[in-house]
């Protein structure tokens, strides 16, 4: 990851690492060095274009300088957490479908507010929550998606024309107990 990230013109310096900052939810960050002013978004899709999906970073955090140790490793414990929360306020959703989804996207990601054309992997999604974010919609807005759609359409506004195609949610299961025959 740290080469495909290394070769974007601009980058002098990386360091990846997976973070747990919630328990239970590891992604892996780039953290980057760069000679030149450098997209974050656009090194996630430089490196998304050359590693499988599951290899790409969740969030680009741009540093002035590496943290290191005393004795010249890369200090991991100084580096900052991601902020998925700074970004730019986008459109607010439409009608009440965009406002549920943008409401999953929130929950799922734990973040206040999602505008309909944040990218669900831009804001620190990966494929676990993806299914996470599949089993919400199908509760909440009995839909059925599938992993592709979300990877296709990642925006709520993508993602809402997908749900006027998608099939009615199944039918939850039930426990029922087991009759004993005599």
């Amino acid at each position: 990851v740290r080469t495909a990230i290394g070769r974007f013109p601009g980058i002098s310096q990386s360091a990846v690492v997976v973070r747990e900052d919630q328990p239970g939810d590891k992604r892996l960050v780039a953290y980057v060095v760069t000679d030149r002013p450098v997209d974050p978004a656009a090194v996630r899709a430089f490196v998304a274009e050359r590693l499988p999906e599951y290899m790409v970073p969740s969030a680009v955090v741009l540093l002035d300088a590496l943290p290191m140790t005393p004795t010249g490793k890369l200090d991991r414990r100084a580096l900052p957490a991601p902020d998925h929360t700074a970004r730019a306020v986008g459109r607010g959703p439409r009608d009440e479908r965009e406002e549920k989804l943008c409401g999953l996207y929130a929950e799922i990601l734990c973040l206040d507010t999602v505008g309909i054309d944040d990218n669900f992997f831009d804001l620190g999604g990966h494929s676990l929550l993806v299914t996470r974010l599949i089993s919400r919609v199908r509760s909440v807005m009995s839909a059925e998606l599938t992993i592709k759609a979300v990877f296709e359409a990642p925006t709520v506004a993508d993602l809402t024309s997908r749900l006027t195609t998608a099939t009615r949610a199944r039918p939850a299961l039930r426990a029922r107990t087991k009759e004993v025959s005599s």
